[in-house]
């Protein structure tokens, strides 16, 4: 007797399900691929009908093929980030300086409780610093210089207790530069030519997003 045909539709279901989850990073980062301009090809082999992204170039992955560095900087790419970066659970570095990438820091990236550096110096975004960074735990390193990012220096950025630099120079930022957690020990040319940004918040004094309006 043959088997009820539900029961077969529920097999093929069972048996997709390992790659569609296996290549759903892949799914992301060929997400991204469609969002930028390459005109010298550095993202050629990022092949979508692959079982994972981890042999692709620019790509590293750990053991368990999960990507943990994307890393594209000084690529002469355009185009703007996509939120499914957030889906790259593992992530330890976003490595995209040096490019002319436009738009905004999605906020998704805040899920990446994994990732240790954010370089996105040198490109030409625009909007807020993501107030969701502030959940990225393991940040280290934050070097968001030289773009055209605006609005206040996020307070949640203070509750990373291992963040050592921060680089957010050459933008048009307001407000104060915090002095609490990690960023008392941040220099202070770090936070220069921004032409809105008051010096050290003075606690009590000046609210942190002076000069904001």
């Amino acid at each position: 007797m043959a088997a009820p045909i539900w029961i077969w539709a529920f097999s093929v279901t069972l048996t997709l399900i390992p790659s569609v989850l296996g290549n759903s990073e892949g799914d992301a980062l060929y997400t991204l691929r469609r969002s930028l301009t390459d005109p010298g090809n550095v993202l050629q082999s990022w092949d979508p009908t692959l079982v994972n992204p981890c042999t692709w170039f620019h790509i590293t992955c750990n053991q368990d093929n999960r990507v943990t560095r994307v890393d594209l900087g000084n690529s002469n790419l355009s185009g703007h980030l996509v939120p499914e970066l957030g889906k790259l659970e593992h992530l330890q570095y976003l490595e995209l300086y040096k490019n002319n990438i436009q738009g905004t820091i999605p906020t998704e990236l805040g899920k990446l409780k994994s990732l240790i550096s954010l370089d996105l110096y040198n490109n030409n975004i625009s909007g807020t610093i993501p107030p969701s960074l502030g959940k990225s735990k393991s940040l280290v390193f934050l070097r968001l210089n030289d773009n055209r990012l605006t609005g206040p220096i996020p307070r949640e950025l203070v509750g990373i207790s291992s963040l050592k630099v921060v680089d957010v120079s050459n933008n048009d930022l307001c407000g104060t530069i915090p002095t609490s957690g990690p960023f008392e020990h941040i220099p202070l040319n770090n936070f220069e030519k921004n032409p809105r940004l008051e010096g050290p918040e003075l606690l009590g004094l000046a609210s942190y997003d002076t000069n904001c309006s």
